[in-house]
């Protein structure tokens, strides 16, 4: 295997619940700073821009226009990504690929404080026969986790196992926004938001941003003394309404994620990934997530849970930076992984640190339920 793209410099804020004391310019101009300065370049070393925003979230029409300043992008080719970060991400790697580019800077941002977060995200349904329903990620997640836990037998209780598995890793990671530990009563007391989600099985109201730069294989090797590896990517969109999709079923994440392990060169997951980081939105989902991305047999995600597989110092730990559940905006949460992993495989994550950790794994999601899924494996 000779993979072509590298990452070479990445970045994130410390993600909070409203950072209305800087405006957004401000907040991505830091990361974009940071992830450059990593790199060794500057702004005239760039070929090419992906950007990742929602306007929803961001309270205007076209929110990268306010952008093009501190990314860099005047009079230079920038894309917009309305949607997860690693999905930017992928759009970047497929520039490089194309050989339209050898430098690409990806931004992601996102100020879930400045709207009512689950009413914005109604938008996404049809505008005549579901937006009127009320349905948003809220009450369709509920549906999700409703037919997943029946199917497989899956408790409240082994979801609540989930956030207090992701807020006591989350104390390693200074920037996390929910650091404080809890446990399986205060999950299953919280007040009921949609059933069988709770509001501690829901991942906070959060606004930050993050950067990761990508260079070709030359490129890569002439600025960087310790490249880490694109060495396979999936990606796939499943179908927009709800009703033509079994929710437990995840096809779109199977074919993402077996593409990506196709690509690198990985056969057993469990066994060959040292650690991963998966965009969970609601406790359910990382349970469902990691079950279809192979890491266990359906309906055993709470099995390798509770046994510890997925902890740090298991055999595949999940979401040691304390993932979703410990604050990421919904955009951003995606490229959030991918720094994340590259921190990992580097050696540099502090006390987060997988031992070892040389082949990880990034996770992104767009849409309902899971309807469009990135798989992203990096190593050096």
């Amino acid at each position: 295997m000779n993979p072509q793209v590298a990452i070479i410099g990445t970045s994130q804020t410390k993600f909070e619940a409203d950072k209305g004391y800087e405006d957004i310019p401000e907040t991505v101009f830091k990361v974009v700073q940071q992830a450059m300065a990593e790199a060794g370049i500057d702004r005239d070393d760039l070929d090419s821009i992906v950007t990742s925003s929602v306007d929803l979230w961001d309270g205007r029409t076209a929110s990268n226009q306010m952008l093009a300043d501190v990314v860099g992008s005047i009079m230079k080719p920038e894309s917009r990504v309305a949607g997860d970060g690693l999905g930017a991400a992928f759009q970047g790697m497929l520039a490089i690929l194309a050989g339209a580019s050898e430098i690409t800077l990806i931004v992601s941002q996102c100020r879930g404080s400045m709207g009512a977060h689950y009413e914005i995200s109604n938008w996404v349904f049809d505008p005549i026969y579901q937006q009127p329903l009320g349905l948003d990620y809220l009450s369709a997640g509920a549906l999700q986790a409703n037919h997943y836990m029946k199917q497989f037998g899956i408790s409240q209780e082994d979801c609540a196992r989930v956030v207090i598995k992701n807020r006591r890793d989350a104390q390693n990671n200074p920037y996390a926004q929910v650091v404080k530990e809890t446990t399986v009563e205060e999950v299953m007391g919280s007040p009921m938001w949609a059933y069988p989600i709770k509001e501690m099985d829901a991942a906070p109201v959060s606004d930050g941003a993050c950067a990761v730069v990508l260079a070709s294989r030359d490129k890569a090797k002439a600025l960087s003394k310790e490249p880490v590896w694109i060495l396979g990517a999936g990606s796939c969109l499943d179908s927009h309404y709800l009703g033509d999709r079994n929710l437990a079923g995840g096809d779109a994440l199977i074919k993402a994620s077996n593409a990506a392990y196709g690509m690198a060169g990985i056969s057993d997951p469990l066994k060959e990934l040292d650690v991963a980081e998966v965009s969970s939105a609601f406790s359910y989902q990382e349970l469902l997530w990691t079950e279809l991305m192979g890491f266990c047999d359906r309906g055993e995600g709470a099995r390798i849970l509770k046994k510890g597989q997925t902890s740090l110092g298991g055999a595949l730990p999940v979401n040691p930076s304390g993932g979703m559940i410990a604050g990421n905006p919904v955009t951003v949460a995606g490229l959030t992984r991918l720094v994340e992993t590259v921190s990992q495989v580097r050696g540099e994550a502090g006390v987060r640190q997988v031992r070892g950790a040389r082949t990880a794994l990034a996770h992104g999601t767009t849409g309902c339920c899971g309807q469009g899924q990135y798989v992203m494996i990096v190593g050096n």
